[in-house]
């Protein structure tokens, strides 16, 4: 009988098994909607309640029990599981340090560990859900999940009237997500399996790579009618086109979602045919460790929190650059993006070492391409209903940066092939564009520059 991960069907193998215990339908139904683990050979770790007590209690006794005992394992899970959980603390702390003191760089860099763990434990809620939405909405959320801290980061930063901080922390999380994070998935999973040349599904690749130039394209327009000089009229023009072009990719960006959602079959498909599982059952996947009700409710939770730290962080972000002498730019484009894209990171390289890399790519250039089609235009159609100038115009060096960064990962993806070399280029692209933002000084922030020097 094939593994179904469904809970009705496993209540199905186990009455044609023959395995009721002179139970009624009654008793299967209810048991049915209260567990949230698949009734099969493997057990998750919610099966906390012996199976034993199901029978020896009373419904609303066991209804009662069950509950309690289900919400405190899944505390546990949540913030036990991890040893990233212990950086947690310093969400607090931070808190505590802003209200006692004016130490803003200290506010920055405990509010910056304090989203870590937070970012991660996102990362994972949105990979436990994903076990009960099938492989293509679960791509998605974890695209979109994946980018929720950025995209909070930005939202408060919008709201600070930092908008440079807002374009420069987007941009970064995608030169973060295309070079560093894709990067260390090429290179542990070549170091892993150096015996061979990993592959992956080169039409999806492909398909992103053209999403993402469209993405340049759109910033690049702008940057360039404001450095010619050449707006119809001048300080409106570029704005205006900055949310056409926004409202275009967006629309462009819709029709993705709707064709990957009407293709199922082509996206998220392993492409070596030793990973396609021939018995019905999945290679070596664990059964998820919480429910989809209990995914759905840590999703809101850990939302919550990273918001409310997002304000400290965005708040502290300018006492810290004159604290810590680091250019504002520096720490939007390379520290920010880092922490946002922490469950990112360590998902994609889990993922190709476990030779799955078509994974890999969809939660690296998935989360770009939902950052560039989606977040940036969304950040400026905001702005607008807000009454916010941003815009699309990121000034001439972010956008040859984006423009460069996109080509190249775009020359490494055209094969379908990828290796450990691969990988480390990628890194050392990263290398070069994080020295160049540490020694950049944005135009549009010097006025900040005799605050820096006092």
């Amino acid at each position: 009988m094939a593994n179904n991960h469904s809970h009705m069907s496993g209540i199905n193998s186990h009455i044609e098994m023959g395995s009721l215990d002179g139970r009624s339908v009654m008793e299967l139904e209810d048991e049915s909607l209260v567990s949230p683990r698949p009734m099969d050979r493997k057990t998750s770790s919610l099966d906390v309640v012996p199976r034993g007590s199901f029978f020896n209690v009373g419904t609303e006794e066991f209804g009662c029990k069950y509950i309690l005992n289900s919400t405190l394992n899944s505390i546990k899970i949540v913030l036990f599981s991890s040893k990233l959980n212990l950086l947690a603390s310093c969400g607090p702390l931070a808190i505590v340090v802003d209200k006692l003191t004016n130490h803003h760089g200290w506010v920055f860099f405990l509010s910056l560990l304090g989203i870590i763990p937070l970012a991660e434990r996102l990362g994972w809620a949105t990979e436990q859900l994903a076990f009960y939405t099938g492989p293509t909405v679960g791509g998605l959320l974890n695209a979109t999940f994946g980018n929720a801290t950025e995209l909070i980061i930005s939202m408060h930063a919008m709201k600070s009237g930092m908008l440079r901080v807002v374009q420069q922390s987007l941009l970064g999380s995608i030169l973060s997500n295309m070079l560093l994070v894709l990067g260390c998935a090429f290179f542990s999973g070549g170091i892993v399996h150096c015996s061979k040349e990993q592959v992956f599904n080169k039409a999806s690749a492909v398909m992103n790579s053209g999403l993402l130039l469209m993405a340049v394209m759109g910033l690049l327009f702008p940057a360039v009618l404001h450095f010619t000089h050449t707006e119809l009229h001048f300080g409106k023009s570029e704005l205006l086109l900055s949310r056409f072009s926004s409202c275009i990719m967006l629309i462009a960006y819709g029709a993705y979602l709707f064709f990957q959602l009407t293709n199922e079959k082509n996206l998220y498909a392993p492409i070596n045919e030793e990973e396609t599982p021939m018995d019905g059952s999945s290679d070596d996947d664990e059964p998820p460790e919480i429910s989809k009700w209990e995914s759905i409710t840590w999703l809101f939770i850990l939302t919550s929190l990273i918001s409310v730290l997002s304000e400290y962080l965005v708040n502290a972000i300018e006492g810290a650059s004159v604290a810590m002498n680091i250019p504002v730019a520096f720490i939007s484009v390379i520290l920010l993006p880092i922490v946002g894209n922490a469950a990112e990171h360590a998902g994609a390289i889990m993922f190709a070492v476990k030779d799955k890399l078509d994974i890999s790519l969809g939660v690296a250039i998935g989360s770009s391409t939902q950052i560039a089609m989606f977040g940036i235009p969304f950040c400026v159609v905001v702005g607008w209903i807000t009454g916010r100038p941003m815009d699309l115009n990121f000034q001439l060096f972010e956008t040859a940066t984006l423009f460069m960064t996109v080509l190249v990962v775009a020359f490494m993806l055209q094969e379908g092939t990828s290796n450990y070399f691969k990988g480390l280029m990628l890194l050392l692209c990263y290398l070069i564009v994080a020295a160049s933002f540490f020694v950049h000084i944005d135009p549009k922030s010097i006025q900040d520059k005799p605050k820096t020097n006092s």
